[in-house]
């Protein structure tokens, strides 16, 4: 039976968004479900529809959620870091996917259908996430921030990302590679010292 009068609208989304954070971080995308997070609240799945419009909304607001998170991480890292900020990226990648590994996952395993756009507001907020990169790769290189630093630095997250996948599913391990992360950053490095 819903407690459809206990909340607002705008509480009924920050109380469904909450609680499909915290499914997903303890049973990752696979399992995930908007049923069990309605269970969880006391409400009707109806409630979850009526709210964020479908699953996919709600994992789209789930996984916009985690990138804030994650940028965040790599603010704090950087706060407590040394003057190798490229290292205080990749350690950032690696450290925040380690401890966040089924909504990280989540952010590369959930597709939302053809038809459906990812509204302005969310493609923003993802963006701060690469922004962070771009401006310290921009730094690295001592250039200004332009759309071939843009693009660089969308490679090397694709770099880093590699790695850190195979870290994570354990496929490094099975190929002998015993220190990733050190591995991503060499890439990186030798990537930034062929642009001079």
């Amino acid at each position: 039976m819903g407690r459809r009068s206990d909340h607002s609208r705008e509480e009924l989304e920050a109380l469904i968004l909450a609680t499909g954070a915290a499914l997903m971080a303890e049973v990752g995308l696979a399992r995930f479900s908007a049923r069990e997070v309605a269970k969880r609240i006391g409400y009707s799945i109806g409630t979850i529809h009526n709210v964020f419009g479908s699953y996919d909304r709600l994992v789209m607001a789930i996984n916009t959620q985690t990138f804030g998170l994650w940028a965040e991480h790599l603010r704090l890292h950087f706060e407590q870091a040394s003057d190798d900020r490229i290292a205080v990226l990749v350690e950032g990648y690696f450290s925040f996917a380690r401890a966040n590994v089924h909504r990280w996952s989540a952010i590369y395993g959930h597709h939302l259908p053809d038809e459906m756009a990812l509204p302005e507001a969310d493609r923003a907020a993802r963006g701060v996430l690469t922004e962070i990169v771009v401006q310290e790769v921009a730094r690295a290189l001592g250039r200004v921030p332009d759309e071939a630093v843009a693009a660089l630095s969308r490679s090397l997250i694709a770099t880093v990302h590699g790695h850190c996948a195979f870290a994570i599913s354990g496929a490094w391990a099975l190929m002998g590679e015993a220190a990733p992360e050190v591995a991503a950053l060499k890439r990186v490095r030798e990537a930034l010292a062929g642009q001079g």
